[in-house]
């Protein structure tokens, strides 16, 4: 679960990356092997591990190995857990936009002259 600043620095951090963010788009139409996720990327399958273990620090995902194939999956509760806290900061800066509409509206700034030629 993911309620430590902590993790959620990880978890934003993991995101930053344009190819971390590819993966987790991938991961989010169903599970994949590690096979399956480097084959669109241009890179070796070594760095795609690096990539998946920043991803699996961060709670964002998750894997298993069977035989020799390991399985990557998103794990829909920190993907909630990230979306909860953007929508709580939105919601922050929805009401405060609220008040200052509020505060215009009912204190309008009388048209100031421009400098005199």
């Amino acid at each position: 679960m993911l309620h430590q600043p902590a993790q959620l620095d990880l978890m934003f951090q993991a995101l930053a990356d344009p190819t971390r963010r590819l993966m987790v788009e991938r991961l989010c139409d169903g599970p994949a092997s590690v096979s399956e996720l480097a084959a669109p990327l241009q890179m070796t399958l070594s760095a795609v591990v690096q990539h998946l273990a920043v991803l699996e620090e961060s709670g964002l995902v998750r894997s298993q190995k069977q035989g020799r194939v390991r399985t990557c999956q998103v794990d829909t509760q920190a993907l909630r857990s990230a979306e909860r806290w953007i929508s709580e900061r939105r919601t922050l800066w929805e009401k405060r936009f609220d008040r200052l509409g509020a505060y215009l509206a009912e204190n309008p700034e009388e048209p100031k002259e421009g400098p005199q030629t």
